[in-house]
């Protein structure tokens, strides 16, 4: 893929309603995500000091404000679900303030900033009581017409107060479960009065929400619509459907640009698609829109890296393109790809687990690859007072990102690793086929190390013996985690491998095969689908009462419909009890009933890792500082492993 250029059509000006852009990349809406612009001055602080250094790198348009309109509700109701809220940000007593101080962050650095208006989830509206997705079996409220009119006037007031604050404009979500796209869809919209049945009807409330805003800030403020091109859900709108909604769109007269989207909050593909699919991989159809339509077109989804962004604009397919992981993983992404620096961008590896860390652990925004996304308020970390003599025993993420920020701070950085390669259990797991974006971020670090000067050796073991007499003032230990073997009886007959050797090619599996999951995360279903890549018949036994708790909502769906389309069948709340030679036997970890599994030629362990940590202990005494990180503590994500060995390079 060709890599952009100064002069390439990515960085050329274009005008979107009011706004001149000085290229076409924007930062789509996250900011519920990164930090909480409305919270405590804190938060409010750290929240700007992101996106400005998003505009400082050279983003064009920053649409950073997830704005949520007001609802209504009957006293006492309290709304659920994904954004769900009453009051709504606009009707904040310091909206404007904290708006204005966004905006004026944005545009001192030669960006443009605006706000979208949302009104997600279907919790608890709907107009018409049907289900928008089969995750969720909470019955909404229908929404009567008076109702409808309050939302209408709701959204007005607050493109009003979005305009009032500074802002340059507002964007209408109307897609991803918003009351807006159930409104629009013939899958949940099945009234029978003004706003609902043919086309135009269904039609009726985002109109009827965009000639109410334009009546309040008039044709001097920028107002776009984000939808979804394709509905891709049973009894949905199709393409053909989208393009005659965005011609609606434009013959209103009331829209300056659409934002278009593939993708819904809960399937295969989520709207935030993962590594299973493409880079840029639904572009194409915006093409058609693009076509269509004479106002200018955004096109987001998995635009994850300076190339893909190009080609999206240079074919024609968008004339803007929203990058939001991608800058996750590299703040600088605008300003390396202008220079021709591409090689230097850390890549987004799309694990999602900047939103995984957030909305599953409860745990604080960070990026898999950059322990400093989010931390944009603070200091970076300083020069070391003292260069020391810094040996880094294990090359997994948590290790490689340790050598780096300790060279960078100028400590004088050795780097052990006993195999031949980098990379530990990420280097594993790029072995599956939708793992591949792992090796760009391995070859990241490897560069990022040589310009460094950091030590690397390879295939050189840190015994205990050999690291007490080398004479560093510091040692980190990262030396992961072995497989965990679980203690079930028949455990280590001939048949029963490890999903670690499987995915190296270590170990041969026959034609069907059961995993045995017993890691929460993605690990299961990674080896699963590479047996289903191999032409296996594979069946997944959990013992949680859900598959991969820790993959949320937006990840969940790729690696699902992969394994159902390959025929595979997981089961949950099912205990392996013991392996024998011609059967397996489970439990179900509530009523302990047994099962029996028969007619399988492998069973393949998917059980997580154990603390690597001998090294650590056998050092005690014996160095003059010692630290343990990533696997070797707890075996966690890579997220968990990268920010560690921020939090630790700041402390030596």
């Amino acid at each position: 893929m060709t890599e952009p250029t100064a002069h390439s059509p990515l960085f050329q000006p274009i005008r979107v309603g009011r706004m001149d852009l000085r290229n076409r990349i924007m930062l789509p809406p996250h900011g519920q995500l990164t930090g909480d612009l409305f919270g405590s001055e804190r938060q409010a602080r750290a929240t700007i000091a992101y996106w400005r250094r998003r505009a400082e790198s050279g983003a064009a348009w920053i649409c950073g404000l997830n704005g949520f309109v007001g609802n209504t509700v009957i006293p006492g109701f309290e709304p659920t679900g994904l954004g769900a809220t009453v009051r709504g940000v606009f009707r904040l007593p310091h909206f404007r303030e904290r708006a204005a101080r966004y905006a004026e962050a944005v545009r001192s650095a030669g960006a443009y900033a605006s706000a979208q208006l949302i009104m997600q989830g279907g919790m608890p509206h709907s107009p018409s009581g049907r289900l928008a997705n089969h995750t969720n079996n909470q019955v909404p409220h229908v929404l009567d017409t008076a109702e409808i009119a309050r939302l209408v006037e709701e959204y007005a007031f607050s493109a009003a107060e979005a305009r009032a604050a500074g802002l340059d404009g507002v964007e209408v979500h109307a897609n991803h479960e918003d009351l807006l796209q159930l409104f629009l869809s013939p899958a949940t919209n099945r009234r029978d009065d003004a706003y609902g049945g043919d086309h135009g009807r269904r039609m009726r409330l985002l109109l009827d929400v965009l000639h109410a805003i334009r009546r309040e800030v008039g044709p001097d403020f920028t107002v776009g619509v984000r939808l979804n091109m394709d509905e891709l859900f049973e009894g949905g709108y199709d393409l053909a459907e989208g393009l005659a909604i965005a011609s609606s769109l434009q013959a209103s007269g009331t829209v300056d640009y659409l934002h278009c989207v593939v993708g819904n909050n809960w399937g295969a593909p989520s709207y935030i698609q993962t590594h299973h699919y493409g880079v840029a991989h639904w572009s194409g159809l915006a093409r058609r829109f693009r076509e269509a339509l004479d106002i200018p077109v955004v096109y987001t989804g998995r635009v994850a890296t300076a190339a893909a962004a190009a080609r999206v604009v240079a074919e024609g397919h968008a004339d803007v393109v929203g990058m939001a992981r991608a800058m996750f993983a590299d703040g600088d992404l605008v300003a390396k790809a202008r220079s021709g620096r591409t090689a230097d961008i850390r890549p987004c590896i799309g694990t999602n687990d900047c939103l995984h860390r957030v909305v599953v652990d409860g745990v604080r925004f960070g990026c898999s690859v950059n322990p400093r996304t989010g931390r944009e308020a603070e200091p970076p970390p300083p020069r070391a007072r003292v260069p020391k003599r810094v040996l880094v025993a294990g090359a997994g993420p948590a290790g490689l990102e340790l050598s780096a920020l300790l060279a960078e701070r100028g400590h004088r950085v050795w780097l052990w690793e006993r195999e031949e390669e980098v990379g530990g259990q990420m280097r594993i797991a790029a072995r599956a086929a939708e793992n591949s974006s792992y090796t760009d971020f391995l070859a990241f670090q490897q560069r990022r190390l040589a310009s460094l000067g950091v030590g690397v050796e390879l295939g050189r073991e840190a015994t205990a013996e050999a690291v007490a007499g080398a004479g560093f003032d510091v040692v980190a230990v990262a030396t992961g985690a072995r497989s965990r073997r679980p203690d079930i009886p028949g455990v280590d007959l001939p048949f029963v491998v490890d999903g670690r050797e499987v995915l190296l090619g270590r170990a041969e599996t026959g034609r069907r095969v059961l995993v045995v999951a017993m890691e929460d995360h993605m690990q299961p279903l990674t080896v699963a689908g590479h047996l289903a890549d191999l032409g296996r018949q594979v069946t997944v036994l959990y013992p949680t009462p859900a598959i991969a708790p820790l993959v949320g909502r937006y990840s969940i769906g790729a690696p699902l419909a992969k394994l159902s389309a390959a025929g595979a069948r997981i089961e949950v709340t099912e205990r392996v009890a013991r392996i024998e030679p011609d059967r397996v036997v489970s439990r179900n970890v509530y009523s302990g009933v047994e099962r029996e599994h028969t007619g399988y030629d492998s069973v393949v362990l998917a059980c997580g890792g154990e603390a690597e940590s001998a090294l650590y202990t056998e050092l005690e005494g014996r160095v003059a500082q010692r630290h343990v990180l990533g696997d070797a503590y707890a075996p966690r994500r890579i997220s968990y492993a990268t920010r560690q060995a921020y939090e630790l390079a700041l402390r030596i």
